[in-house]
Formats: C-alpha cells, structure tokens, sequence
C-alpha cells in the first residue's frame, strides 16, 4: 500500500500527509517513516567529504566490512564510519589510536535514522598528531619532571576512617566501592563528590574534587573511580592538569579508572593504582575478618607468652627456695662464725701474751726502782734531812743554828731545829 493511503483498518485513518514540513499541523503530521525517508532523500544529495580525526573504537570482524568510530582532534565529537570492500581492506591496517582522513559520503540508515560516513578511501596521517602520541609525550614529560617518581608516593593509612570518593553520579563505580568497603570495614565514611568522568567538563571536575577533598582534614584517603570505557571515554584522565593536581595532592589517592587493561596517565601519577573500582575498595581498607583472627592469634601469643614468663619466674623462684641459703639460713653464717671464734681466739692468746709480757717488764721496771728508791735507803735506816724550802741537805756547812728541818724516816717525818754543828 502505497505511503501516505489511508487503512480502512486503521481507526484513525487520514488522508495523505502533507507535501512539505510548512504544512504539517498537530491534525495532520508526519509518519516516522517519512520523515526518516526525506532525511535519507536530503542526505542523499550531500556531497563526499574528506574528514580527519583519531580512532577510538574499530571493528573489523565480520568479512567485508568494517566499522569506525572516529573523533574529533580537539573537541568531544565523533561520528560513526563504516564501509565495504576495498574500504573494509583497507582499514584492517588501522588500529585504536591511529589518527587518520577518511573519503566518503553521507549515509543514513533509516531503521534508525542514524547517520554515518560511509568511507571508501582511508590515509594515515602522522604518528605525531595522533591522541595516543600525544599522550606519550606529556607522559615522557612528566615523567622528566618526577611526578612519576616512587619516592613521591604517600603511603595509604592502614586504617581510614573517612574516604573522599570521586565518580560519577548514580554510577556503579561508586557503589562497588561503597559496598565493598562497608563489607570490609563498617564503620568507614565517605566524602562523595560527583564529577563529569568524560567529556570536556572532566578534568576540571576531576581537579576541583581532588583539591576540595586534598584540603578537607577528616579525608584520610581518595579514590578516583570510572567504570569502563572506550579510549577516547577516559581522556580525561590524562588531561595534564589532572595528573598534576594528583601528583600534588598531599592525601593519598588510589586510582581505579576503567578496566584492568586500562591506562591513564592519573594511575602514574596517583599513589597506588588499582584494577577496578572493587579492587579500589580491598586495597584502601583492611578485612575486619582479618583483623579479628589477627587479634586472637595475637591474645593467644600473648597468652602464651605470659604463661611461660610466669613459668620460668616460678622455676626461678623455687630454685631460690630450694637453696640451702633459704632453706637452712644458719649454715651460710658457719663459715663467718668460724672464722670469728678463729679470731677471738687468736686475739685472746695475743693479747694474753701482750699482756703477760708487759707484765714482767713492769715488774722488772718495779724491781729497778725499788731499788734506786730513796725508800730502800730509809728502809735500811737512813734519814732524808731537808731545810725550810724542801732541799735536800747533804753538806752539814748548810745548815745554821736555829734552822727548821724536816727529816724524813722509813715510817713517817720529824721536824727539828739544829743547834749548831
């Protein structure tokens, strides 16, 4: 049935459409299909075009064909190319990354009304202009600089107690690590910023979080974190600005960008890069699992440790016990007692002897004087005549009448008066 002819099995059958867009009313518009129909007849007559850019997705897997998609140098566009035949051929010598110029025309396949580039000649252009070139000359770059350098990273606390989380909104990277990091550590908070992941709002975003979570005291660690993407998806993560705000953030920051095969310049500049957004979360926080089975086996050690401490103390102290000094305190005194008695009788018999010694002298001394003694001479019966002044008169030619003597006898003294001699 031709376009446009009213069904009688239609309820709301109408006539023809109309013939130009100007005319078309909420009474009388236009059927999907031919809308679609006069984009495929406008673009039909566009011209061929050559057009430049970089490669970010190629899929040349079925026989014969090949399809494209291909990005601008400098802004966040791209377009879909694909082609046949030779073109197909061609291409198979192109890989992700390669920046090239493609010849084609415009097509519209109308089951979607999606347009596209159908190519039938492809150029390389330069290795030097392509995105993945460039890219290796900020990393050598940087690298240059030290920002790369393993003496700069930060190591990650062993037990963080609040993570600033950096991802897209209401994406599934954020609630990997969430839940992943709540089923290893409970009581862990997070500082959830949210960011473009992609496009030309990216980097900025990306820095801004960084230093808004970098100057934020409570933050303990960061996790930047985008779920998979193509190539072109994750530039932004290799903007120079990105890497250096990394580089330079006093946090620690553990990047988790795409997937595993993944690479962004912000995973060498970041702390610690890990492979997904779930390895992010195993690496930042311990396993309180772990950490339990790490406290018991180390109370047991400890337990162990005190019982034979207490152990060897008890054996130390029952050998003290056991020792005769302890058990039988008199018998380390014997020996000293031994020796004393030693001494005291050694001393007796020397001071005995001193004694006795001294003793015969004195009385040899006794003996001397006895015999010189003025007393021995009155014993025998002598007198000592002595004049008023005590003198000792031994010249009669001394003494005159009248003078008082004193005369000392054996037993006792007179006194006289001489008459003359």
């Amino acid at each position: 049935m031709p376009l446009g002819t009213p069904n009688a099995n239609t309820p709301d059958a109408v006539a023809e459409p109309p013939r130009f867009a100007r005319d078309t009313t909420v009474e009388k518009p236009w059927p999907v299909a031919l809308l679609s129909r006069k984009f495929y007849t406008a673009v039909e007559k566009w011209p061929s075009v050559w057009v430049t850019g970089q490669i970010t997705q190629i899929n040349s897997r079925r026989a014969g064909s090949v399809y494209i998609t291909l990005r601008d140098d400098v802004e966040d566009v791209a377009m879909e190319v694909n082609g046949f035949g030779r073109f197909a051929a061609d291409a198979a010598g192109f890989a992700q990354g390669d920046r090239v110029t493609i010849h084609g025309r415009p097509n519209l396949w109308m089951k979607r009304t999606s347009l596209s580039l159908r190519g039938d000649a492809i150029v390389r252009v330069g290795a030097g202009g392509s995105l993945k070139a460039q890219i290796e000359a900020l990393r050598k770059q940087l690298k240059g600089e030290g920002l790369f350098d393993a003496e700069n990273k930060i190591p990650l606390p062993e037990f963080p107690h609040c993570i600033g989380l950096v991802c897209a909104p209401q994406a599934r990277a954020e609630g990997d690590v969430i839940t992943n990091v709540r089923l290893r550590w409970p009581v862990t908070r997070f500082n959830v910023v949210h960011v473009h992941v992609q496009g030309e709002q990216c980097p900025g975003d990306v820095i801004a979080a960084i230093r808004s979570l970098d100057a934020n005291p409570d933050v303990d660690v960061i996790i930047v974190a985008r779920g998979g993407g193509s190539f072109e998806d994750l530039m932004g993560f290799s903007d120079e600005g990105v890497v250096r705000a990394t580089a330079a953030c006093k946090t620690p920051i553990v990047t988790a960008i795409g997937h595993e095969d993944d690479w962004t310049l912000i995973d060498l500049a970041a702390d610690l890069r890990a492979s997904t957004p779930t390895d992010a979360a195993k690496r930042v926080v311990p396993d309180v699992f772990e950490q339990l089975q790490l406290i018991d086996s180390a109370r047991q050690q400890i337990r162990m440790r005190i019982d034979a401490r207490i152990s060897n103390e008890r054996r130390l102290i029952e050998g003290y016990a056991n020792r005769p000094s302890l058990t039988k305190p008199l018998t380390m005194l014997e020996p000293h007692q031994r020796g004393i008695d030693d001494a005291r009788q050694r001393m007796d018999i020397a001071l005995r002897r001193i004694v006795d010694y001294e003793t015969m002298t004195i009385e040899k001394r006794h003996a001397s004087l006895t015999a010189l003694s003025p007393q021995s001479t009155l014993d025998r019966g002598y007198a000592v005549v002595q004049n008023v002044d005590g003198h000792v008169l031994t010249n009669a030619e001394d003494v005159r009448g009248g003078d008082r003597l004193t005369l000392t006898l054996r037993h006792g003294r007179l006194t006289a008066t001489a008459d003359g001699r």
